[in-house]
């Protein structure tokens, strides 16, 4: 149990009935900037731009999307922090790969009403203790340009810009955004 704000938050592993609240989560976020990508033959630059008005982004469901309790070989599972309430306050998926050593931050959510209390980063923490257990050589995710408070959490936990993927959104409702990799070490 970890106290932040006078709330209390147990993290633990996830378990087969906190699936219909992972999924409850609202994932949306609201962003007065942006980053801009720029791409060139010699690599690509980034610049935060303002919005205005602010941008509002609500991510689509997907019925491919493998939120929820996962992974029975123990390389996938997924992290909830629980408030004192019994409510689901936010979670992480992760999975690991054992070819490139990789922890994969699948996905990770905090409820609206439990932002900016530290529940993202220490749900982060699970996952690379996590990786740290699996022996992985870094932890990786991908985040849209346009989620502006993510890369900036992000970078903020020790991450760092490692790819672009110009396509990845083609075709979507996300189509004219950018994905962009994150990566950090994990010694």
């Amino acid at each position: 149990m970890t106290a932040i704000n006078d709330t209390t938050y147990e993290y633990r592993i996830a378990r087969p009935e906190d699936t219909g609240a992972i999924e409850a989560i609202d994932g949306s976020f609201s962003t007065g900037t942006v980053f801009e990508v720029a791409v060139s033959e010699d690599g690509f630059a980034l610049r935060e731009v303002p919005v205005d008005p602010p941008l509002v982004k609500v991510f689509p469901e997907h019925e491919d999307d493998e939120e929820g309790v996962e992974g029975e070989d123990g390389d996938s599972l997924t992290f909830v922090a629980v408030s004192g309430d019994g409510g689901l306050a936010g979670f992480a998926a992760v999975s690991y790969s054992a070819w490139n050593r990789r922890l994969t931050i699948e996905d990770i959510e905090v409820a609206p009403e439990h932002r900016g209390r530290g529940i993202g980063r220490a749900l982060m923490g699970r996952a690379v203790d996590f990786a740290r257990e699996r022996g992985a050589g870094h932890v990786w995710l991908e985040v849209t340009n346009v989620n502006a408070p993510a890369i900036h959490a992000y970078r903020r936990m020790g991450f760092a810009l490692c790819g672009l993927d110009t396509a990845l959104y083609l075709g979507t409702e996300s189509e004219g955004e950018q994905a962009l990799y994150m990566s950090m070490p994990c010694p």
